[in-house]
């Protein structure tokens, strides 16, 4: 296992809470889930300086930012993290490309590793750069904030809740957008948010808090099934948040043939056009598993897949998948034994075509 890059363990006292902990957060993605309440801003607020901690310590990449002990308090500006807020918090006097390129002139030379107009590429901006932000939709907001955070080549880049005022479709869009930014920047984040379905579409390890507290850290898919964890978490909206891209559209169906990993799927009510990529969401309790290829169905897609790994949580059974990509199924203790299902196990999965459903913003 390489060096965490972040390490903390501190305590913060605020009207009659107390956040109380320690953690080690690594390179890729690291989230932090827990309930309304649990003290996951704190946390994240206390990682960027904006709350100082009553006492303890913060270490990013061997440098202390915070230590009660040796009196250090590092100021946010100086820690070089980029935030991105739950409301998008852009400068509402400044067009998109000045809220972009504010971070970007304020970043000394020699730290800048990232050039806005890569960010404009990146996050497919070009067409509103010369816009205020008064009138753009949610998700545009999002994008114009994760542009603005990123232009100032931030060693971390803290995400809070970031998806949460977004609805479906453009949750999809973000969660795409930020699978890009890990893919081609590599800068490290640290992700807080409610949704299980989130924490597992785009994390490396998670960190669960209740109360104030840490219950559980470690591998993403572990976490999420800590006994724990298991009795907050809000499994019956598990859903997989999958990256695709469109390989050909049906025009006397209303279908398209998306590719997701190595596999292939029918999916109804996509607007896009061949070769674009998308954000699909597959709910865990609408794929059926069979060991064998089923004979004639209804169902269109029926996907072979290989069995990663399976968790117990309470009476249910949480089935991850390998397609090329992972994907996770909730069945039953009594289809669990029935299937005599373990890991490595060939399965085939059978999945209807409306319970594809493509995430895209309205206007396509």
């Amino acid at each position: 296992m390489t060096e965490p890059l972040l390490n903390l363990k501190i305590r913060k006292s605020f009207h009659g809470f107390t956040l109380d902990c320690e953690a080690a957060f690594g390179h890729g993605v690291s989230a932090i889930f827990g309930t309304s309440g649990s003290g996951k801003s704190m946390l994240l607020n206390s990682i960027a300086g904006i709350v100082r901690p009553d006492e303890g310590e913060i270490v990013f990449d061997g440098q202390p930012l915070y230590s009660s002990r040796e009196g250090v308090n590092m100021p946010p500006e100086k820690r070089r993290f980029g935030y991105v807020f739950q409301d998008s918090a852009l400068f509402p006097h400044m067009s998109v490309s000045d809220n972009i390129h504010y971070g970007y002139k304020l970043t000394p030379r020699a730290d800048r590793r990232i050039e806005p107009s890569h960010l404009v590429e990146l996050l497919q901006l070009e067409r509103l750069t010369g816009r205020g932000v008064g009138n753009l939709s949610g998700g545009e907001r999002q994008r114009v904030a994760l542009a603005r955070a990123l232009a100032t080549s931030p060693r971390l880049l803290l995400l809070d809740e970031p998806l949460a005022s977004l609805d479906g479709g453009l949750r999809g869009v973000i969660l795409g957008y930020l699978k890009r930014i890990r893919r081609e920047l590599h800068t490290p984040m640290v992700y807080v948010s409610h949704s299980i379905s989130e924490v597992m579409a785009l994390a490396d390890n998670a960190l669960a808090l209740r109360g104030g507290r840490p219950i559980a850290y470690g591998r993403a898919s572990e976490v999420l099934v800590h006994p724990e964890v298991s009795a907050f978490a809000e499994f019956s909206t598990l859903e997989n948040l999958l990256e695709a891209t469109v390989k050909r559209r049906y025009a006397d169906e209303d279908l398209a043939e998306l590719e997701v990993g190595d596999a292939r799927l029918l999916a109804a009510g996509v607007r896009r056009g061949a070769g674009d990529a998308l954000t699909i969401s597959i709910r865990a309790g609408d794929i059926i598993i069979s060991r064998r290829i089923p004979p004639q169905m209804s169902a269109r897609n029926i996907i072979k897949a290989r069995v990663a790994e399976i968790h117990t949580v309470d009476s249910r059974v949480l089935v991850y998948a390998d397609i090329g990509a992972r994907i996770v199924i909730e069945i039953t203790q009594t289809s669990l034994q029935s299937l005599a299902l373990r890991p490595n196990a060939e399965i085939y999965l059978i999945i209807k075509a409306n319970s594809v459903i493509p995430l895209e913003a309205a206007g396509g």
